[in-house]
């Protein structure tokens, strides 16, 4: 082929030429510098789309006479006036089901070893009874794990990549980190991979894994970590030579969903030789089925994979699975390498043709126990297939082998080409440095080689994939009203499409895992009273969102929480799913407990569940028009449950002020707040008693909206907003020798205090997030909603006016009985005094305003540790602005400074609802000493954006996440791409912690829609400006949500902001 002919195709597919499209994507999905070897596509006949296992637009008559049209435009025909894109009719498809666009998706897990599902130890180390090393050739008890990965929605049939860059001594098949007992911060990933993008639908994704073309690393790194102590910084790999020369491949795997068929998924794995020379790359992509038949006593029905080729020699590999249809991977023959120009090396009509490889997915217990298998082929079969090196001595080859080295070979892998693990074994030699390339293309389908005619079209191939790329770019474009910055955008984009990517098929059955397997030896008897055991009725066989799939590969309730929010925005179906399941009876226990996580579920996370509920309920009603009350309703009913559960464990003297442990801020506190205290007495926590608060708020809120549906739920908001007062009246004063205050009035802050007993108590002043969080528990009544409800409105009355005691206006602590700005009724547990002079500290840049958004422990700490001695030992707490020196909670996160961005979102969403009750009556300084005074809905922005800042460019093209690394940051090859950390160094921005946490660091992509397009460049000086215009307009009279005509500052919002979530009213929040 000639070079201008690929040349014009490669400027098609990646935007790198000047036709017409350029302008239309322009800064939406930039061109990648790569170049992708193929032919033109074959013209089809006009008006006929492509084969496809069932066709739902047969309402549009084709026009013969016309070109053909794509898909988007079809859909945009059939649907006429109500088409809002291509990608959102799918969802409308799943949602109804009549599509399944959602069963095939990422959901195989980055890392299943050492996870506590897989640990059937005698004491509960997870980490070692099932360590990388086994990971190769054990077989998995409940979920699969690989490179950039896809499964359908019960994993049985998988599919991911692998690699062999002729150095390493093991095939790279699944991602490598340092587990918790070896890095100095606790576990961590050692890769260089990226999730760019993905369609809520999983119609188009888009992956990067960075693969060293020197050996691997894996000793250096495991060894370097632990000789590293906690206070110096983690060994990475950018900081081995791995990547020196840049002697690395870059190997992108794209999916995309054939138009109207959600079970034919298009890939293309694409390789980037980025050294300065010609090197061998082996893509050994892997297809398989889940190991279910090695457990139970009877063996049930077996899949099996077999080899099969076309009457015209196209090889594919058949997939039969007892419960799935039918289903086909072909792999096509791939051209030959071709250099940065676009000049293929070698014979270019040659092709390179994959050999297929077969085995079982059954545990080496030979190489592993020194054991006899019961099958002859196992599961890493093509490790030793491939790389002579591992098949270990002579002795330990294969009986038949006769030590011969190429017939040793031939016995690991079945040679009647059948199994339950199978790969495509391509290898490309030689492809030039500077960018030569490489590319695989492999299609999953049920449909058979007759129903594909145009299989072997590799134009047609590259053409479905662009054009699934440029739906998802109409998708998330519809999302930005007005300009926002490109870098802006890629950020937001990819973190929509991290948080796509972090779904994971979740499987655990308590039962099960706790007896062990009848197949299987019986698990040691210790490991019942591990963990766990309370938990007899888990049974999950679910798609769950993720934190991180690597560091973090199970799900986390709060966290959970956090991930709905920018779900919300783009499948607030599947954010629903989500926020429904865990409150679900198979997920609960029965006395309405939330599991935690994994490792403990009967820890306590904080008590988000019903703000994200509502949150969603509002954010699907802001951007769809739709009420989904039966999904408000159900999980309503569930947390009345969850409430009880915490009044009756976590409030152990029944006086509302609770406990909790440690809530998920791990370290923060002096003592280890999940143990019993060393100083004696009981834990009283300003935290824990101020989300019991913020739950109370949130669920009255919820009971006034299914009020306006259904009267029984007024009564029950009532219960809310006594149970409410009741909270604030215990957590904020002191009245009699018997109780005691978690309010400092001389620092001005709230505190944790230990009670020893009856009028006996302590407070312990450290100035942390714990004392910033009763700031969450605020609640703005509009008066057209205490108006609806008369019956809510003669009990609120009643109640103030009778409360025997604790409600002077002198301490400001109820302003609900004073009307606010439009009428409004303000419940917090903060009022305005004490708002003022918290906000004095939070937004004091030597306390808790940081360059990037507010630090969880004040910078005061830094010269003024505090701490006690008891028995002897020093319990103290320092300034820790970047990673934990401590152990406790693993020492992989650090609550003792660096920001955390869920709960810099909570402490934004309270200052707008702070701001809906005050308006512009309130200014503070911001930053405390600057001289410049702004109202709350300001100093909120200001705070989204400095933590935009983390991630965005500097005026010096810098990202502060990046922590100065200059590859990182100037490297055109890793530039664009970014990592969403767990959290970020208080000073600097540089992100810690899990590196692909893209579930509630995604936040950032809310932010961005929500106020980017007034923020400013990182590290430039803000301009003067009025944002309460930029939210609300007051001049324009308007009928609220609930139909009564108001003047209502936030009921009149701009265009823009009725159509975005700029829209902050209490409506919205």
């Amino acid at each position: 082929m000639a070079p201008g002919v690929v040349k014009a195709l490669q400027e098609k597919i990646f935007r790198n030429g000047d036709d017409s499209s350029r302008s239309e994507t322009q800064g939406r999905d930039p061109g990648l510098t790569i170049h992708i070897p193929g032919k033109p596509p074959t013209p089809t006949k006009s008006g006929h789309p492509r084969k496809s296992s069932r066709s739902i637009l047969e309402a549009v008559p084709p026009d013969v006479s016309a070109p053909e049209k794509s898909y988007r435009q079809q859909v945009s025909q059939l649907l006429g006036s109500a088409y809002r894109g291509t990608e959102k009719y799918r969802l409308e498809q799943d949602e109804k089901r009549e599509r399944h666009w959602k069963r095939w998706g990422p959901y195989l897990s980055d890392r299943q070893w050492a996870t506590v599902r897989e640990d059937y130890s005698h004491d509960g180390n997870a980490w070692s009874h099932f360590p990388h090393e086994h990971a190769r050739s054990r077989a998995y008890r409940w979920g699969e794990d690989g490179i950039g990965g896809i499964s359908d929605n019960h994993q049985r049939l998988c599919f991911s990549l692998a690699l062999w860059n002729e150095k390493d001594p093991i095939l790279k098949e699944r991602l490598f980190g340092v587990t918790g007992h070896q890095g100095n911060h606790g576990e961590d990933v050692k890769e260089l991979y990226y999730y760019l993008d993905s369609a809520p639908t999983h119609s188009y994704m888009k992956f990067l894994y960075k693969y060293p073309q020197r050996r691997y690393p894996y000793e250096e790194l495991v060894n370097e970590n632990l000789h590293r102590d906690r206070n110096v910084g983690e060994y990475e790999i950018l900081d081995s030579d791995a990547f020196d020369d840049d002697r690395y491949w870059d190997v992108y795997m794209e999916y995309a969903k054939e138009a109207d068929d959600p079970n034919s998924i298009y890939v293309r794995i694409t390789a980037y030789n980025r050294g300065p020379e010609p090197s061998t790359l082996h893509v050994i992509p892997h297809l398989w089925f889940r190991n279910t038949w090695s457990w139970p006593k009877e063996k049930p029905p077996m899949p099996s994979l077999s080899k099969s080729s076309t009457v015209g020699g196209l090889q594919y590999i058949k997939a039969k699975h007892p419960s799935m249809e039918k289903y086909y991977m072909y792999c096509l023959p791939s051209p030959s390498p071709v250099d940065k120009l676009g000049n293929f090396i070698g014979d270019e009509d040659a092709g390179i043709q994959p050999d297929l490889l077969f085995t079982e997915n059954d545990t080496n217990f030979e190489r592993l126990y020194g054991a006899q298998n019961p099958t002859s082929y196992v599961k890493d079969a093509f490790h030793d297939h491939i790389i002579p090196s591992h098949r270990g001595t002579a002795d330990e080859k294969r009986p038949n082998s006769g030590g011969n080295e190429e017939s040793a070979s031939e016995t690991f892998v079945n040679p009647d080409h059948r199994g339950t693990k199978s790969a495509a074994h391509y290898v490309f030699r030689d492809v030039p440095g500077g960018g030569g390339c490489a590319v695989v293309r492999m299609k999953l389908t049920p449909l058979s080689p007759p129903n594909l005619p145009n299989l072997e079209d590799e134009g047609l191939f590259d053409e479905t994939i662009d054009e699934r790329r440029e739906e998802t770019n109409e998708f998330y474009d519809s999302f930005l009203l007005g300009h926002i910055n490109d870098d802006f955008r890629q950020i937001m984009r990819q973190a929509f499409g991290g948080m796509l990517w972090t779904k994971q098929y979740y499987h655990f059955v308590q039962k099960d895992w706790i007896e062990g397997d009848p197949a299987q030896p019986p698990p040691p008897p210790d490991r019942k009273h591990i963990r766990n055991m309370d938990w007899k009725h888990m049974y999950i066989d679910d798609i769950l969102s993720m934190p991180d799939k690597w560091e973090y590969p199970f799900f986390a309730a709060w966290d959970t929480a956090f991930h709905c929010i920018p779900l919300a925005v783009v499948d607030p179906v599947f954010a629903k799913k989500q926020l429904d399941l865990l409150t679900r009876e198979w997920y609960m226990k029965p006395d309405g407990q939330i599991p935690a996580y994994e490792w403990n579920f009967s820890d306590v996370n904080p008590p988000v569940h019903a703000w994200a509920t509502f949150r969603v309920f509002k954010i699907e009603r802001k951007l769809t028009g739709k009420e989904d009350l039966a999904f408000l309703e159900r999980v309503f009913q569930k947390l009345l449950l969850n409430f009880t559960w915490w009044v009756n464990r976590k409030d152990s003297g029944g006086n509302n002020v609770f406990e909790g442990g440690f809530l998920g801020l791990d370290n923060i506190g002096v003592f280890n707040r999940s143990e019993p205290l060393p100083t004696g007495g009981r834990l009283r926590q300003a935290d824990g008693t101020a989300w019991m608060a913020f739950y109370c708020l949130n669920m009255l809120n919820i009971a006034l909206e299914l009020a306006k549906h259904n009267p029984v739920y007024e009564d029950i908001a009532s219960k809310f907003f006594e149970h409410f007062i009741f909270i604030a009246d215990a957590m904020t004063f002191k009245s009699g020798d018997d109780t005691f205050s978690l309010w400092n009035e001389e620092d001005g802050m709230y505190y944790d205090a230990i009670q020893f007993g009856p009028g006996d108590s302590m407070q312990l002043p450290v100035r942390s997030l714990v004392g910033l969080i009763p700031l969450y528990a605020t609640l703005v009544l509009e008066p057209a909603v205490i108006n609806r409800f008369p019956g809510f409105k003669k009990r609120m009355e009643w109640f103030l006016d009778n409360r025997p005691e604790g409600f002077g206006s002198k301490h400001g602590k109820y302003e609900s009985i004073v009307p606010g700005k439009g009428e409004r009724r303000l419940l917090a547990l903060a009022g305005r005094e004490r708002l003022i002079r918290i906000l004095e500290k939070m937004l004091d840049e030597k306390e808790f305003l940081g360059q990037y958004g507010i630090r969880s422990l004040s910078k005061l700490h830094k010269e003024r540790p505090w701490g006690m001695d008891v028995h002897g030992q020093r319990y103290e707490v320092a300034y820790w602005p970047g990673d934990s020196h401590s152990g406790m909670f693993g020492g992989n996160s650090n609550w003792r400074g660096p920001i955390w961005l869920a709960v810099n979102f909570l402490l934004i969403e309270s200052l707008q609802r702070f701001y809906q009750y005050y308006g512009d009556d309130l200014q503070v300084e911001c930053p405390t000493g600057s001289g410049v005074f702004m109202n709350l809905v300001e100093v909120a922005e200001e705070i989204q954006h400095r933590i935009i800042h983390i991630f965005g460019r500097d005026i010096e093209g810098k990202r502060a996440t990046n922590g100065g690394n200059p590859k990182l940051d100037g490297d055109p090859h890793f530039r664009d791409y970014l990592w969403f950390y767990e959290f970020f160094h208080a000073d600097t921005g540089k992100g810690l912690g899990a590196s692909h946490q893209t579930g509630w660091s995604g936040l950032v992509a809310y932010h961005i829609l929500q106020s980017g397009l007034t923020c400013r460049l990182p590290k430039t000086p803000r301009t003067p400006r009025s944002l309460v215009h930029h939210y609300f307009d007051e001049t324009i009279d308007s009928m609220s949500e609930y139909g009564d005509d108001t003047h209502s500052l936030y009921s009149a919002m701009s265009a823009m902001d009725l159509n975005s979530l700029g829209d902050i009213s209490p409506e919205a929040l």
